[in-house]
């Protein structure tokens, strides 16, 4: 059996399964705590417990980055396998079938950032600062931050943020994208988890259908991304939901109908 997780946790409630990243003082992200998210990520993917998933480093900070100290010992071929398997523990967290949620306080930077680009959705502290820094140490992002921030916000924005390593406070991270909603520090993981609870009360392979239709389809030209979809939307009425969601709306109305996942 493998050793139990040191660094990060996943508890279950009402649906809302939530990966908590515990590293002090500051969640930095080296190779076994991205090998523990990726499990995490792994096991709340698969369970049918889960419907939806926020992701929390705590109430200081949500990571503040690599482990540079690690890192600074790497050559550019020891880098290519670290790199490597930080990017496929990060795009496990995005792959994850199911609405993510990362809930952001403190610090979120270089690779605390990228994994936050990973969910479908952000919600950022008051006080709360996000960017990626790795320029000013002579390197570039290397688990996402190019690729993900890009089509996140566009080309020439993630090369204002790339290009400084500037810091970005909360009200900017939401005029510009990088997060969906702003609250007080206090209130970043409830808010986090209430909007879990209203994904997790969905139709599951739905929303798995949605979530892979819109992230495949955005590396598809148009017409493949329209096939998908077509595909996507087709293979849902072979399930038990879409019997029970247009039941319900035929007899009750809109929003009142209990998904069973299957």
């Amino acid at each position: 059996m493998s050793a139990a997780p040191q660094f990060v946790t996943l508890s279950v409630e009402d649906g809302v399964g939530t990966i908590r990243l515990d590293r002090p003082k500051m969640n930095a992200i080296d190779e076994q705590l991205h090998t523990e998210v990726r499990a995490a990520a792994l096991e709340a993917g698969e369970r049918a417990d889960v419907r939806a998933v926020v992701l929390y480093g705590g109430e200081r900070v949500f990571a503040a980055g690599a482990d540079i100290k690690a890192m600074s010992q790497l050559d550019g071929r020891s880098m290519v396998a670290w790199g490597r398997e930080l990017t496929n523990s990060f795009t496990t967290v995005a792959r994850v079938p199911k609405p993510v949620i990362a809930a952001i306080t403190g610090y979120a930077l270089g690779g605390g950032y990228e994994l936050a680009l990973c969910a479908d959705f952000r919600v950022m502290g008051a006080g709360a600062k996000i960017g990626q820094p790795e320029i000013l140490l002579g390197v570039i992002p290397g688990a996402g931050g190019t690729q993900r921030l890009a089509r996140l916000v566009g080309p020439a924005k993630a090369k204002d943020l790339v290009f400084t390593g500037r810091h970005v406070g909360a009200e900017e991270a939401l005029e510009i994208g990088l997060a969906d909603a702003v609250v007080p520090d206090g209130e970043v993981y409830p808010t986090a988890v209430a909007m879990a609870r209203k994904f997790a009360a969905g139709p599951p392979l739905a929303l798995a259908a949605a979530k892979r239709a819109v992230d495949e389809g955005l590396d598809l030209p148009l017409d493949g991304g329209l096939e998908l979809e077509s595909r996507l939307f087709a293979g849902l009425f072979d399930t038990e939901d879409q019997k029970t969601g247009m039941r319900s709306f035929l007899e009750n109305g809109p929003g009142k109908a209990t998904f069973s996942g299957r």
